[in-house]
């Protein structure tokens, strides 16, 4: 791995290990909860709440990381509680379960999040685009796993979503045992402030903005199942999880590259291009019903591509931005994740309201935040404290 350490492998593979276990899960919850009864509403505040509080969280154990000296016990505690939440899921009788139980796991990821995104940001310095990089891509290469095992469980094997959805709570806990061989880095424990610094600010309130119109995942999903509805209606949901597969091959195999570009280039602007590249994609998704049945699912897998590269470009990015303009690396981590996470929840409910009234709507939106976000990214000053 070259200028890779030996923790930001175990990292990877610890990663790797529940994303395959949730991006089983991923493709298959927003067919399941419209089985259990759920509305648009009911995914977009299902999607929205867990991935929200997991980000609100991530504000309190990125700050007591910070405050003790110590990032394991909070990865430790955040994979376990994570794995044990999706053991319930198969069991749901309604989607008001899914709704507790998907922000229970969600919690589990924020604890772990800030405190890991910490231990790989204090670690590498120059390299640190890389590093995040590489974690993103093990990230992903599991979700390709995953989502991939989801379609041939599903549409191979002809087993049921409940029955998935148990095999993946089990594949969780291969991630427990790499946790234990993590070090733990000596932290000197400051007596100053904690403080956000006034650069990381800004960022993060553009951020908020994008996050805003930066919708989950399972209204494009959605979106695809209809396109293949009127093509092969049989199939339209397994072709789904295989658009969700190709999203995330585009993800992992393009994470490193952009990561590298950011430490070369710049960040700020690598993220501007990513944002104006998923106005690009929504754009897509609301004219693609207008251009024919076949053209319209050849349009539908080049959006994929394109919107597996957005997350490419800004997830690790963004992350290595927040470790760039922070001085206190778990605070920073967990305040740029708190307060995105409320937009996304806030993000969830406009969009599953949009989708009832219009599916092209939520679209639209996503696409005007996206701009509006890219334009006072490039233009306000953001420089280093």
């Amino acid at each position: 791995m070259g200028k890779l350490r030996r923790d930001i492998i175990l990292l990877g593979l610890i990663s790797f290990f529940t994303d395959m276990s949730s991006e089983i899960i991923a493709p298959i919850l927003p067919f399941f909860l419209l089985s259990l009864g759920g509305s648009g509403i009911a995914i977009g505040l299902v999607m929205g709440l867990g991935d929200g509080l997991a980000s609100i969280l991530n504000f309190f154990s990125g700050r007591a990381s910070d405050k003790i000296g110590k990032r394991k016990l909070f990865i430790s505690a955040g994979y376990g509680l994570s794995a044990t939440s999706k053991l319930f899921f198969p069991f749901s009788s309604s989607w008001w379960n899914i709704l507790i139980l998907r922000a229970s796991e969600r919690a589990g990821k924020g604890i772990r999040g800030a405190p890991r995104d910490a231990m790989i940001g204090e670690r590498y310095e120059e390299n640190r685009g890389l590093a995040f990089g590489f974690h993103r891509a093990m990230d992903t290469s599991g979700a390709i796993v995953g989502s991939l095992l989801a379609f041939l469980l599903f549409w191979l094997f002809k087993l049921q979503m409940k029955t998935i959805l148990i095999m993946a709570a089990f594949l969780a806990f291969l991630a427990i045992p790499p946790v234990y061989f993590l070090k733990e880095k000596k932290i000197d424990v400051r007596k100053e402030k904690i403080a956000i610094s006034s650069s990381l600010k800004k960022f993060i309130a553009i951020s908020i903005l994008f996050y805003l119109g930066n919708f989950s995942y399972v209204f494009f999903l959605m979106r695809a199942k209809e396109i293949w509805n009127s093509i092969i209606p049989s199939s339209s949901i397994a072709i789904s999880f295989l658009l969700y597969a190709l999203f995330n091959i585009v993800y992992a195999s393009l994470s490193m590259h952009f990561g590298k570009l950011s430490d070369k280039m710049g960040r700020r602007y690598i993220i501007v291009s990513g944002y104006l590249l998923f106005a690009f994609v929504c754009f897509g998704f609301i004219f693609i019903t207008d251009i024919g049945k076949v053209m319209a699912g050849i349009l539908s897998i080049i959006l994929f591509i394109l919107y597996g590269m957005v997350f490419a470009i800004i997830e690790g990015n963004q992350r290595a931005y927040v470790s760039d303009l922070g001085k206190w690396k778990g605070y920073s981590q967990g305040a740029f994740r708190a307060y995105t996470g409320i937009a996304v929840i806030i993000s969830g409910l406009i969009a599953g309201f949009l989708w009832d009234a219009d599916h092209g709507l939520v679209f639209l939106y996503g696409a005007a935040l996206s701009i509006l976000s890219a334009s006072l990214l490039s233009t306000v000053n953001i420089e280093k404290d």
